[in-house]
């Protein structure tokens, strides 16, 4: 039976996420994969969108509603690839109890800094050029895996090398697990 992975896409959610289309193309037939748009996890729904409005909109409640709306969807220990605010709604939501394996989360918007970081595996990808990029100092005192593209910036996850890069590397993280038992 395939490990479940849980993605959770970016503020933008199914709206401008055909990047997202790659990632379940590569990784559904290794995966029983759960996809959620964590715009409407947020309840979000502007007239008129824009980053600086939706980003409002997450920082002003619709973050903690995604996290209690993720809380009240998945109960059962899995892995999670997440994407800009969907790292954030999983970190916050696996501090809260959320049951997680591994936490993959590509270009997080606002991570709790001085909060511990989930009880599994943490592995953070940025671009060099995202203005959220933690220092390494921070990654090391939390204990968590930071790696950071050089020439990217923070929607870094919607590049095609990217898209394989991040495949690559939890296929061979099952991959390697199955070859251990």
């Amino acid at each position: 039976m395939a490990e479940k992975l849980v993605i959770l896409s970016d503020m933008w959610g199914s709206k401008k996420g055909l990047w997202i289309t790659s990632y379940l193309g590569y990784l559904q037939q290794y995966f029983d994969i759960q996809f959620h748009d964590t715009q409407q996890l947020a309840d979000v729904d502007l007239m008129v969108c824009t980053s600086e409005s939706l980003y409002d909109a997450f920082r002003n409640g619709g973050r903690e509603t995604a996290v209690k709306q993720l809380l009240n969807k998945e109960k059962e220990p899995c892995h999670y690839l997440t994407f800009c605010a969907g790292g954030t709604v999983a970190w916050q939501a696996a501090l809260q109890g959320l049951p997680m394996k591994s936490l993959y989360a590509i270009s997080p918007i606002d991570l709790p800094m001085d909060s511990p970081k989930p009880d599994c595996p943490v592995r953070l990808l940025y671009g060099e050029h995202d203005t959220d990029l933690p220092s390494e100092a921070w990654a090391t005192s939390k204990g968590v895996s930071l790696e950071v593209m050089h020439k990217y910036g923070h929607e870094l996850y919607s590049d095609e090398k990217i898209v394989q890069k991040v495949c690559l590397s939890l296929l061979e993280a099952v991959i390697h697990r199955k070859f251990q038992l």
